[in-house]
Order: structure tokens, then C-alpha cells, then sequence
């Protein structure tokens, strides 16, 4: 009797640094995914010198369009992926410049538009469950205030999980994240990380 494949997590972490508070917030994620007996595949962009630029024969629709390399690697990851899981910090408003990098090239590979609002379900993120950690030093409600938050929640939120069809969109934010980060405040945040691996472990579960 052949043994059923763990369910896996892919976890997208993009921050230069790599002992920074984003780092430590993928790697607890991971720690508990791997403990519940469930996988966890840490994809760390820096690290990976992932190339966010798109190229020319990678757009859909294109004549021959077809992934480089090291998208189809990415592809092939997700593909057989429950979860995936995007940790990144907030800068000047938004997600960084990589990240939205490895979402044009490997989310929206295969992605079209017709009609402009026909849109096709990409299969490879089609029933995934979306799970984001973001972080920044200001509050939720400065970002609120400056309309910043709402912007975040509707393009990196909603419309991935309504463009690609994807089963949830959660996500965890941490606000007030500086150097000067007590102890107490980092153990915390940590247990709402442990906490949301958790919760998200049981969805992926009650999936198979």
C-alpha cells in the first residue's frame, strides 16, 4: 500500500535580510507545517537570486510563449502544493518589487485575458488556499488611514485569489516592527504565526 503524500506548503518568503523578522516569521511557519506532518517548502528569493523581471516570451499569449527554467521549477513546486504562503515586508505602500516579480512570472504564467475581463483559471493555483504575512513599522491604522492597507488587501489579496481562483485568502499582518523589537512583542508574534500555521494546517487537511 503506497503511502499518501504529505500535504505541502509553499512558502514564498521575500526580505534581503536573511535574520530579519520576515525570516523568522517563515521559518516558524514552517517549523509547525513540518511538525503537524504536513510539508513545508521554504522558497526564499533573495537567497534564490530569484530574477523578478519578466521576459518577452514569457507573456501569455505570446507567439511560442514558454517558462524559463527556473519558473517551471516554481511551477512544478505549486503545482502539487495545498498552501501557499506569501511573507513579505510592507514598503512604501506595497509588497517588494521581487514579489511582484515572482507573481507576474510564475503565478501569471499561462494567465490571459479575454475581452479584457474573460478571465481564464490558471490550473497549477486553481483551489489553493492563500495564506500572507506582512509586516511594517507603522500601525494598521496609519496604513488604513493612508490608504495604503486597502490597496495592499484588494490587489495582493482579493484579486489573486478571485483572478486565479484560488479556495481563501488570509492574511496576518505585523504592525510596529522595528530594530528595536522587544522580546516579549517578537515571542509573541510568533504564537499568531504558530497560530495561523495551525489554523491553516487544519484547512489543508479537511481539503484531501
Amino acid at each position: 500500500m503506497t503511502t499518501p503524500a504529505k500535504l505541502r506548503h509553499v512558502v514564498i518568503l521575500c526580505h534581503p535580510d536573511p535574520h530579519s523578522f520576515n525570516a523568522a516569521v517563515a521559518a516558524q511557519y514552517c517549523a509547525v507545517v513540518n511538525q503537524s506532518g504536513q510539508s513545508a517548502v521554504l522558497r526564499d528569493l533573495y537567497a534564490m537570486k530569484f530574477d523578478p523581471v519578466l521576459h518577452i516570451e514569457e507573456q501569455a499569449g505570446a507567439a511560442g510563449s514558454a517558462p524559463r527554467p527556473d519558473v517551471a521549477h516554481e511551477r512544478a513546486l505549486i503545482a502539487d502544493a495545498v498552501v501557499i504562503v506569501l511573507v513579505y515586508p510592507i514598503w512604501l505602500g506595497s509588497a517588494p518589487a521581487m514579489l511582484k516579480g515572482y507573481i507576474e512570472r510564475v503565478f501569471g504564467a499561462d494567465f490571459a485575458l479575454r475581452g479584457g475581463h474573460d478571465r481564464v483559471a490558471v490550473a497549477h493555483l486553481a483551489g489553493k488556499h492563500l495564506l500572507s504575512f506582512s509586516s511594517s513599522g507603522n500601525s494598521r491604522v496609519w496604513l488604513e488611514e493612508q490608504g495604503q492597507w486597502q490597496s495592499l488587501i484588494h490587489i495582493f489579496d482579493r484579486y489573486l485569489q478571485r483572478a486565479f481562483a484560488m479556495a481563501s485568502a488570509e492574511h496576518v499582518y505585523f504592525p510596529s516592527i522595528t530594530k528595536r523589537l522587544s522580546d516579549r512583542f517578537f515571542q509573541q508574534n510568533m504564537e499568531d504565526v504558530r497560530q495561523a500555521a495551525r489554523k491553516t494546517c487544519r484547512i489543508a487537511a479537511s481539503t484531501r
